[in-house]
Parts: structure tokens; C-alpha cells; sequence
């Protein structure tokens, strides 16, 4: 990790808590904030992963401390929140990072609920827990800031993605009105729909090999700008278009998407597990 030196950063001083850190967007954004001076919670279910990226942080002079939780866990995401609070007192800056990404077809999925619960409870249900755990403590200081990595598909409405796309626009949804609600306390939150990205979590897709994507390392400048800046959104260009035509022109959309969607059928990994539980 290459040092940087804090300067102006509103991040300096302040004590991030980022899920999914031990890879991918959220190893990125880990490094990238404690170059401005945070002190960066790593939050992920593999701890020696967590603990190589700890490492990187602390052995660049970074402050950084690794905790094991698994988001599908109520009881886990309680500890985590009372042990942040018993050292940090509040958390200043919470980012959701941590996320299952699945696609796969309604034409494979009639047996297949439990991928829908599974996503919810990951997406949805995990990050919601742990911003209301955090949350008393931000509006009490009257400072702090949620930044949510959710998708484009928010905009977009991709087909394969229904399990994926329904539970990231659940935590669009439910961040848009908190909010609303902790506005006068300071508190803010922002929505970042992320493109492709390249992460092992795309892997499995065959359409995706040769797909324009992003490195983890531009999505991280992303959620910085997110952390620093405190918009509502941060949107593409392309998905903020294909949500206009959406609006304007929805059954043409349906149209488009009915035929992109045959062009690329369900992946090997999708068709393989079919039916498996």
C-alpha cells in the first residue's frame, strides 16, 4: 500500500467501518481511506484475510483493526455494533460494502427460493441491522455517514438479476428515507450503483470475460468521493439513461431487454446448479 499523506481529507481523525474488506471494493476502499488518516474497522468472515490486509494498513504507519462477522448473522452484527461503540464511541463513517451477487434466469429459479432469501439476507437484511445498530450513536454526535455499494441494475432492471437487483434496491430504498428521517442530526446517506466491477464475485459469468469493467481500486476512489463529499447518488451515465428510458418508454425498454436477454443465456455455473439447493 502506498502511503499518502492525509492533508485536508475530512476522513483524517475519523473511524470508518467498512464490511467486506477483505477483498475486492472493499480491501481497496480500506487502503484508500486510511491513506486520508482513518482509522479503518475491517469487517469481513475470513480472518486471515482480514488480517493480511490489516497488516498492509499498520505497516504503512495506517490505524486498522480486523473483525470477523458474518452479515447473515444477527447475533454476530449486535457483537460487532457493541464493540465498535465500547472503543470508538460512534462510528463516524459506516460502508456497506459486503454483498452476494447471483444470475440466474426466473426460468431456473421456480425451485429456487432460497437464492432469493439468501441475497436478501446478505443485501438487505445484514447492512440494514448494522446501520441501525450504528445509527443512535451518529445522530447523538449529530455527524455521520452511510455510503451503500448497490448497482446500476437499480436503474437499470437487467434481466437474470431479479434476486440480486431487488435486494440492492431494498437498501436504495430504505437509505433514501433514513436519510430523510436523520437529516437534521447530520446524519446523511449515500447510494453508490456501481457499474461492473472487476471482482471475484463476476468470475462465474462467462458474458462477463471479455466485459468493460472497472478495477477495484476505481471503484474505491468512487466510494472515497462518496465518504468525502456526501452526495445522495452517485450514478453512471448509463444507467442514469437506460432509467429514462425505463420511464419514458417502458414496454420499448421491455422489448430491448426481452432480446438482449436472449443473446446472453445463463451462465455454466447458473445452468449447473440448477435445481441444487
Amino acid at each position: 500500500m502506498d502511503r499518502v499523506i492525509p492533508g485536508r481529507s475530512p476522513l483524517a481523525g475519523r473511524t470508518v467501518l467498512i464490511t467486506g474488506a477483505s477483498s475486492g471494493i472493499g480491501e481497496a476502499t480500506a487502503y484508500a481511506v486510511a491513506r486520508r488518516g482513518a482509522t479503518v474497522l475491517l469487517v469481513a468472515r475470513r480472518p486471515e484475510e482480514l488480517e493480511r490486509v490489516r497488516h498492509a494498513i499498520t505497516a504503512e504507519g495506517g490505524s486498522a483493526s480486523a473483525h470477523v462477522a458474518d452479515l447473515t448473522d444477527g447475533d454476530a452484527i449486535d457483537a460487532l455494533v457493541e464493540s465498535a461503540l465500547a472503543h470508538h464511541g460512534a462510528v463516524d463513517y459506516l460502508v456497506n460494502n459486503a454483498g452476494r451477487s447471483i444470475r440466474r434466469s426466473l426460468e431456473l429459479s421456480h425451485d429456487r427460493a432460497h437464492d432469493f432469501e439468501r441475497t436478501m439476507a446478505v443485501n438487505y437484511l445484514g447492512p440494514v441491522r448494522l446501520t441501525l445498530g450504528l445509527l443512535p450513536a451518529m445522530r447523538a454526535q449529530r455527524f455521520g455517514h452511510v455510503v451503500n455499494v448497490v448497482t446500476w441494475g437499480v436503474q437499470i432492471k437487467a434481466p437474470k438479476f431479479a434476486a440480486y437487483i431487488a435486494s440492492k434496491t431494498a437498501l436504495d430504498t430504505f437509505s433514501r428515507i433514513a436519510g430523510r428521517e436523520a437529516f437534521e442530526d447530520n446524519v446523511s446517506f449515500t447510494n453508490v450503483r456501481m457499474s461492473l466491477v472487476r471482482t471475484p464475485m463476476v468470475a462465474p459469468t462467462e458474458a462477463y470475460a471479455a466485459a468493460r469493467a472497472e478495477s477495484p481500486e476505481r471503484a474505491a476512489e468512487k466510494i472515497v468521493r462518496a465518504l468525502e463529499d456526501r452526495p445522495i447518488t452517485v450514478n453512471t451515465l448509463t444507467g442514469s439513461t437506460v432509467e429514462m428510458l425505463n420511464l419514458v418508454a417502458p414496454r420499448f425498454a421491455d422489448l430491448l431487454f426481452a432480446r438482449f436477454d436472449k443473446r446472453f443465456p445463463d451462465s455454466a455455473a447458473a445452468r449447473r446448479t440448477a435445481g441444487v439447493r
